[in-house]
């Protein structure tokens, strides 16, 4: 059953910034979504990586409908979700920041054999056949079938929690994904 926003009254809905505190308060871990429409390189760093269902692989992530990413987001038949580790805080800021070009240096990345970009020194990352897309208030929910991953095996994951990039057990610096 699908539930429309427009069948509840707006007075009942969490004003956004009690909305913004209740997620601050729930940790995320940080992915950074890499595509190629055919104009070049596009990313931008997510906490919002789902896995929605096992048979067949399927997870999901949001977009914002304003993301410079967007348009070319959402005429890529594949993308990467990169899984980003402890210590790439850094790469999450970069790719968070708007107005630079997050594929020059410091970044390094490579193309995989489909033409698709990924990250060097990720934990691990899914490649994604884009299943869906659908909008949802000021953002788009993007489902992708992962058709191949890989793995480092002792990697440990970056964080987001309380407006901060942060690893298990310790805090790191950096700045807000987008």
């Amino acid at each position: 059953m699908t539930i429309s926003l427009s069948s509840h009254p707006t007075a009942d809905l969490v004003e956004p910034d009690r909305f913004k505190r209740i997620f601050r308060a729930h940790p995320g871990g940080v992915v950074v979504v890499t595509a190629d429409s055919g104009a070049g390189p596009v990313g931008f760093t997510a906490t919002s990586l789902t896995s929605v269902s096992l048979t067949p692989p399927l997870v999901s992530f949001g977009i914002a409908k304003g993301s410079s990413s967007w348009p070319h987001l959402e005429r890529s038949a594949t993308v990467v979700v990169n899984f980003l580790g402890s210590a790439q805080s850094d790469l999450a800021g970069r790719f968070a920041t708007s107005g630079i070009d997050r594929f020059a240096a410091p970044t390094r990345w490579h193309r995989l054999p489909q033409g698709e970009p990924v990250l060097d020194g990720v934990t691990g990352w899914l490649r994604l056949a884009v299943e869906q897309l659908v909008p949802a208030g000021d953002a788009h929910i993007v489902v992708g079938r992962a058709v191949e991953a890989w793995q480092r095996e002792d990697g440990r994951p970056l964080l987001f929690h309380d407006g901060a990039y942060a690893t298990l057990g310790t805090a790191a610096t950096g700045g807000s994904p987008s």
